[in-house]
């Protein structure tokens, strides 16, 4: 076989499994970002929570000022009671002491209404807190994992940049050239076998003549129909044989 063609076989195999990381990447990428994603939701829900236990304390303090101001009121009434002359004042002031009264009753139910909420939130906080410690020990868990595959990946890229890299160093550039100029269409299948007298890139039938250069290797012959570069397997040649 054509030593070119050797160099061009091995350089595509170095291709193919370079690229191939890049699906275990994107996976050990997608399970931390799925971990951080919940880790994200819970924390949203807690700052919701105390969102809103924030508020209610605030509405239970405005009530308070409320029922301060009305009790205020009330014993104002009472003092201004002693001092009516006429029914008419007397009728005025009653309807001003029962809607005080009113007032004064819904405060310290709403006041009781928000304690209960603060303390059903409270414990969905709690509940909620508890569970962003799980999600956060998944996270560390998932990153940690994460960060060990990539660092093994790395690790054998590294292998195999430097194969790379020295194939092209004793590759004609005019070769290496025309090999990335079908690579950039073809991917990963700018190099093909041949079965059956078939191209394995476009999977289409070539002819006698192609079949026979490519079974000799003696140059580098592409696809008639998709113009990828062809070889014969190891397993192809002895059938030939």
């Amino acid at each position: 076989m054509n030593q070119h063609l050797k160099e061009l076989i091995e350089l595509s195999r170095i291709d193919k499994e370079l690229d191939s990381f890049a699906p275990q990447i994107e996976a050990a990428e997608k399970k931390v970002a799925k971990e951080a994603k919940k880790v994200e939701a819970a924390q949203s829900r807690i700052d919701t929570l105390r969102q809103q236990i924030e508020e209610s304390k605030d509405k239970i303090a405005s009530y308070e000022e409320q029922i301060t101001s009305l009790s205020e009121q009330l014993q104002d009434i009472q003092k201004k009671g002693k001092e009516i002359s006429t029914e008419k004042e007397m009728k005025a002031l009653q309807i001003e002491e029962e809607i005080a009264k009113e007032k004064l009753t819904f405060a310290n139910e709403e006041i009781e209404r928000l304690n209960k909420v603060i303390e059903t939130k409270t414990a969905l906080l709690e509940e909620a807190e508890e569970e962003l410690k799980k999600l956060q020990e998944a996270l560390d868990a998932a990153r940690a994992d994460a960060d060990q595959e990539l660092q093994a990946i790395e690790k054998e890229k590294e292998g195999l940049y430097k194969a790379r890299e020295e194939i092209i160093r004793k590759m004609d550039q005019k070769i290496l050239s025309f090999y990335e100029k079908i690579r950039k269409w073809a991917g990963n299948t700018a190099v093909v076998p041949v079965r059956k007298q078939a191209c394995y890139g476009c999977y289409l039938k070539i002819s006698d003549k192609t079949y026979s250069d490519v079974i000799r290797g003696e140059e580098i012959v592409t696809c008639p129909h998709c113009g990828r570069i062809l070889y014969l397997e190891e397993t192809e040649t002895a059938q030939e044989a």
